[in-house]
């Protein structure tokens, strides 16, 4: 079984958690909710754009204490913690994948103390099936990094990515242009919801992120060095396990071994069934998926099953998964299946000109430390000094365990 297919066993209890989370916070936020903002002058009201905040909901109050018990129940170092956090889903305006305008939600946590004015953690989250299992909705192991850095003395935004939290529509799972727009719109998104609870930001933006997050991170690294928004600029930037390289890496591993069956399955079936809302990649799902898989695939992939659910109604191995055919064409790819591997690569081919560390483990059967090292490569080749940190025998959550807290003071380090 997957790393992150354990995690979700956890994810029940969560949901029982956090339905009492928000009684004791919703007077701080009475009439927080944006209305539409007037012009000077009286003119019209403005339009709507990418990043306006729609709403704000808390959704979680934790002292020191609790945020430390928190991550000591999920083998977390505690040594960075240093307060208390105030945890909010935002839901603020974006784009989907085709320019069209829809909303996301995130979750922005605050440290309970600390400076006023904060410097702000963009942390992008790994692959998650069930819309449910986002960071604005599940206390669980998606808010370790976020109640990590919070109680660290940083403002978070954790982006729950477009159809996945309470953001309408399915997951484009893997298309790296749209979740660095739901990305940037929720950095925006957070700048105006700190503003309006006291802790404003001061543009400082340290990027992070863990597997399929991992891979945002970068992305959105260098989009924001590209000047996707005058507010922020990148301070520092730390992937943990991303899957950086698809075509030359991750695909292949899934044929050879390196990634184990069960993920394997769920992550070629995910993004079969995603990357075929956005590229022509088959006209039905019986020309990529044996029966009895063709005919279920896509509804278990809806966004509103569990992951264990998910894992248990597909085939044990991608050899059984898919059909002949199929399972030859992702060995050599070509054509539409090539264009959606590529899509997704070429984020490490810039040079950043901000600290960069990256971070993954040899024990990882998810995502292979080869992805880590063609991405420190490529940035080297670009000039940039690149440290890879390999936390060893690890699986892949627990990479992202390991280094989150290491993460912290990395960037304490740089912001020094």
């Amino acid at each position: 079984m997957s790393d992150e297919t354990r995690t979700s066993h956890a994810t029940r209890a969560g949901r029982r958690t956090r339905r009492g989370l928000a009684g004791a916070a919703a007077l701080l936020l009475v009439g927080l909710a944006v209305a539409p903002v007037a012009a000077a002058g009286g003119e019209q009201t403005r339009p709507a754009r990418r990043g306006d905040l729609v709403a704000v909901t808390p959704v979680a109050v934790r002292d020191a204490g609790q945020v430390r018990s928190f991550l000591a129940g999920r083998d977390v170092d505690t040594g960075v913690v240093r307060h208390g956090v105030r945890a909010y889903r935002l839901t603020y305006r974006t784009v989907d994948p085709y320019g069209a305008p829809t909303t996301a939600t995130g979750l922005l946590t605050l440290p309970r103390g600390g400076a006023h004015r904060l410097d702000l953690v963009s942390d992008t989250h790994g692959t998650m099936v069930d819309r449910d299992y986002a960071p604005s909705v599940s206390e669980d192991f998606g808010r370790v990094p976020s109640y990590v850095h919070a109680s660290a003395g940083r403002a978070v935004a954790a982006p729950d990515y477009l159809g996945l939290g309470r953001g309408p529509g399915p997951h484009p799972y893997l298309d790296t242009a749209s979740s660095v727009t739901a990305s940037v719109d929720m950095l925006r998104a957070a700048r105006t919801a700190a503003e309006r609870l006291g802790r404003p930001l001061t543009g400082a933006v340290y990027a992070t992120g863990f597997s399929q997050g991992g891979q945002v991170a970068m992305a959105l690294g260098k989009a924001l060095e590209a000047g996707a928004d005058r507010h922020f600029r990148l301070t520092a930037l730390a992937p943990v396990s991303g899957p950086h390289d698809l075509e030359g890496t991750e695909m292949p591993a899934l044929f050879d071994g390196r990634v184990n069956d069960t993920s394997g399955v769920l992550y070629i079936s995910y993004w079969l069934v995603a990357q075929n809302r956005l590229h022509p990649l088959y006209k039905d799902p019986s020309e990529a998926f044996r029966a009895p898989y063709a005919s279920r695939v896509e509804n278990l992939l809806d966004g509103s099953h569990e992951q264990e659910d998910v894992v248990r109604g597909l085939a044990p191995s991608v050899e059984r998964l898919l059909t002949p055919a199929f399972f030859e064409r992702l060995r050599h790819p070509s054509g539409a299946v090539l264009d959606a591997m590529r899509a997704a690569d070429h984020t490490c081919d810039w040079k950043p000109d901000v600290p960069v560390r990256l971070y993954a483990a040899a024990g990882d059967t998810d995502v292979p430390l080869g992805n880590t090292r063609t991405c420190a490569r490529t940035l080297a080749g670009q000039g940039a000094r690149v440290r890879v940190v390999d936390q060893g025998a690890v699986d892949h959550f627990g990479s992202v365990l390991v280094s989150a807290p290491q993460v912290v003071r990395f960037f304490d380090g740089v912001r020094r």
